[in-house]
């Protein structure tokens, strides 16, 4: 291990000192990894509609800086990146289509960057390849354009690995320190107990082998990035214990739970699976989540006899403890939690399918790359599918969201307004209004809150169908309207 370490390293070095210090060929050394992230981004554009309307946590980032509604209650979980990240646009549009366009384009370069860090560490083509089967996940492409974090440790997490190993081989590598500090600050910023998890491996390694500028760069900056979440959890949620307490209750309890089968549930493309219930994808859908990992530890034992060893194992190891959480410490599953894992797994994947390539005898080598060749073009087949489907699905309900919005607009709640009842956070979104609950884990208002609310602010509270109406509502007007009631309180003008 020790001398695969230093081998990696003088690799690496190797590697740098043949590198173009500037000029075309530099450019031509990263095109393969620029055309990954580029058709990346225009897959996003073209297969993940721009005008698909917001989901119910991107209502919650983005209201956060939006003009367009108030802010929406912020639970414990959550941490302000996201809404740092849109509020270049959503500050000053309400484009959905904007947005979606601006977060695919950063997507993609995020993409490039992160595979661009782990230059010297393995050939173009291993990266390029690698980029390319994270990059046409059906998760990736869904959520690369979203006002989500998930997909944001994911290359962050890949990034952070990189400059690690990068700048722990050579000292005079000041771009990885900067990449490094940078990418765990980002990963902290979208979501801190993440960032945690996926960079224990790092955190060991720089102790064990006492890397120590590495190490100290990778706390400040996973400091620097959480440290708006700590100082929020004193002020608003009672302190940093109070706050993680809270989280654990909102996410069921964190604690012993085999979220692995719900995880297979979630494939076929439900965004979010609680409760996770239900017959499991067709085989044909979950397969690829069978040979990932044994792709994985091939591509492991490949690296060790090619002497890259340090770098395939922190990534493979960053990817097992990334997932770690979401399949044995919650209660249910949602796709979008294990992309940081397919991310740094990508890389180890990618060397096997390569050696699976290339090692064969010549005689054998035409059968085995057909094989692979109509394997992998069956797993994007069924990739597209999966995505289509979940565009479909996810486009009709935020439809459904619009069209209880524009109902409660004819009804005369317009701004300033309330909204409360069943998926009230994303229709007031929708309404342009505030949304208020008086139980559950978005509690943040009272019954008499409500009544005196209604007396002079246009508020409508939205039940299922069949369902009884809170008791402040019983006595408003109500119409019906695509599986629910609308019960609303419209003040006169002047009271």
């Amino acid at each position: 291990m020790i001398g695969s370490v230093h081998a990696t390293a003088d690799a690496a070095r190797r590697e740098r000192s043949r590198r173009p210090s500037a000029g075309p060929g530099r450019a031509r050394a990263y095109w393969p990894l620029a055309a990954v992230a580029a058709t990346f981004t225009l897959a996003q554009l073209l297969l993940v509609r721009p005008g698909m309307g917001l989901g119910w946590d991107e209502t919650v980032y983005v209201s956060q800086v939006s003009g367009h509604a108030p802010a929406a209650f912020f639970s414990a979980p959550r941490a302000r990146g996201v809404s740092l990240l849109v509020a270049p646009v959503a500050a000053w549009s309400s484009s959905t289509a904007l947005l979606r366009v601006y977060l695919a384009l950063l997507s993609g370069l995020a993409l490039f960057l992160a595979l661009r860090a782990w230059r010297g560490l393995f050939p173009v083509r291993v990266l390029a390849l690698a980029g390319a089967l994270f990059a046409s996940l059906w998760v990736t492409l869904f959520y690369g354009p979203q006002a989500m974090p998930n997909y944001w440790v994911a290359v962050a997490a890949l990034a952070a690995a990189a400059c690690f190993l990068r700048a722990r081989s050579d000292r005079a590598d000041h771009a990885a320190l900067w990449g490094l500090g940078a990418s765990a600050a980002l990963m902290a910023w979208m979501r801190p107990v993440d960032a945690v998890w996926v960079t224990l491996p790092l955190l060991a390694f720089g102790l064990v082998r006492r890397h120590w500028r590495p190490l100290l760069v990778l706390l400040a900056g996973l400091a620097a990035g959480a440290l708006e979440w700590v100082i929020e959890a004193y002020v608003s949620y009672g302190g940093l214990a109070q706050r993680l307490a809270d989280g654990s209750e909102i996410q069921g309890g964190l604690g012993l739970h085999f979220a692995v089968v719900d995880q297979l549930r979630s494939l076929g493309g439900r965004a979010l699976c609680r409760p996770c219930t239900g017959a499991l994808p067709h085989p044909v859908v979950t397969v690829w989540w069978f040979v990932l990992p044994v792709l994985a530890a091939l591509g492991l034992t490949v690296a060790v006899r090619a002497r890259r060893t340090a770098p395939t194992l922190l990534a493979f190891t960053c990817a097992a403890t990334a997932a770690v959480p979401y399949l044995f410490l919650i209660g249910y599953a949602a796709p979008r939690f294990l992309l940081p894992a397919y991310a740094l797994l990508s890389i180890p994947v990618a060397v096997a399918l390569l050696h699976l390539v290339t090692a064969p005898a010549r005689a054998w080598r035409p059968v085995v790359v057909t094989l692979l060749a109509l394997g992998l073009a069956a797993h994007l087949a069924v990739q597209l599918a999966v995505l289509t489907g979940a565009v479909n699905r996810t486009t009709a309900a935020h439809r459904d969201w619009s069209r209880t919005a524009a109902a409660l607009h004819g009804l005369g709640v317009r701004q300033p307004c309330l909204v409360t009842g069943h998926e009230a956070i994303p229709v007031a979104f929708y309404a342009g209004c505030s949304s208020a609950a008086t139980t559950g884990h978005n509690a943040n208002s009272t019954e008499e809150a409500i009544t005196r609310t209604a007396r002079h602010t246009p508020v409508a509270a939205l039940v299922p169908a069949g369902s009884r109406p809170p008791r402040y509502a019983r006595s408003w007007p109500s119409v019906p309207l695509d599986g629910l009631r609308l019960y609303y309180a419209v003040p006169e003008a002047g009271s």
